[in-house]
């Protein structure tokens, strides 16, 4: 489940690009939720359900050398059930995905990868108080800073979102030669964040500011060009410069190779905005 912290952190952009991920615990995901988190014996102990069908192969190899460090037999069920966690959330199942990250966390809460599903399920969740916490211990666990920006938009929605700025002092100003910054996808998340704090405080110029960064241009075509474009031309467009914000959302579509954004939409609006 790598990456999870970055991924979760892109589905972010669309209608509020530089606003906290706000899904509403239990209210957002399917109606039948409650029904599919059944329950097997596993060695004596109450597990949710997991398909047949889920091995625990289809996990990045990272996470599964992560789990080598787990009895064989806990391995592989710690697995599966990361798996089965990955699919709830894309259903926006909240109820079953925290039920397995539940389970996990209480047999396998020291593995790096079991703590990070569980921060992202709480993420998508709302549930920002904990989702934090499991942030900050798998970040101890394996350093750097591409936790950052998303522990910062935790603090975001809590309400906080001057400790959000200070989290994210580091990604301010121009990117470090030489390698010693952070990798791309974590800057550009780092920034559209801050941007949104920025906003959060009134401080909507600011945020502009923020955003308008040699990356906006200089970054390959793609996911993080796109999602930097589409931020920026909002935080345009919520200082009243809609010219230049449409002008930014159609360079966001034209950047969007993935489909991660709804850029096209958006510059449909903005064009009717500005006839």
């Amino acid at each position: 489940m790598r990456s999870g912290a970055s991924d979760a952190g892109a589905q972010r952009t669309g209608r509020s690009s530089t606003g906290p991920r706000r899904s509403a615990a239990g209210g957002s995901g399917r109606s039948d939720s409650s029904s599919r988190v059944k329950t097997e014996r596993s060695a004596g102990r109450q597990a949710p359900w997991v398909s047949e069908d889920i091995t625990g192969e289809e996990l990045d190899r990272q996470t599964i050398n992560e789990l080598r460090t787990l009895p064989d037999g806990l391995a592989l069920a710690t697995a599966r059930h990361l798996v089965a966690i990955e699919q709830a959330l894309e259903d926006e199942d909240y109820s079953t995905a925290r039920a397995h990250s539940d389970y996990v966390r209480k047999h396998a809460g020291r593995v790096a990868a079991v703590r990070e599903a569980c921060a992202i399920v709480h993420y998508a969740a709302g549930d920002f108080t904990q989702a934090l916490a499991d942030f900050r211990a798998v970040s101890r666990m394996r350093g750097g800073n591409s936790y950052v920006p998303i522990m910062a938009d935790c603090e975001r929605g809590l309400g906080r979102p001057q400790r959000a700025v200070e989290l994210l002092r580091a990604f301010e100003g121009p990117q470090p030669r030489g390698g010693q910054g952070s990798d791309a996808s974590t800057r550009v998340e780092g920034l559209i964040v801050l941007a949104g704090a920025r906003s959060d405080m009134g401080q909507a110029d600011a945020a502009v500011l923020t955003l308008k960064v040699p990356e906006l241009t200089r970054l390959p075509a793609g996911t993080d060009r796109a999602r930097l474009q589409y931020a920026y031309a909002d935080a345009l467009l919520r200082v009243g410069r809609s010219t230049e914000a449409q002008e930014w959302m159609e360079r966001a579509a034209g950047s969007d190779l993935n489909g991660a954004t709804d850029a096209e939409e958006r510059c449909l609006e903005l064009a009717a905005l500005n006839q």
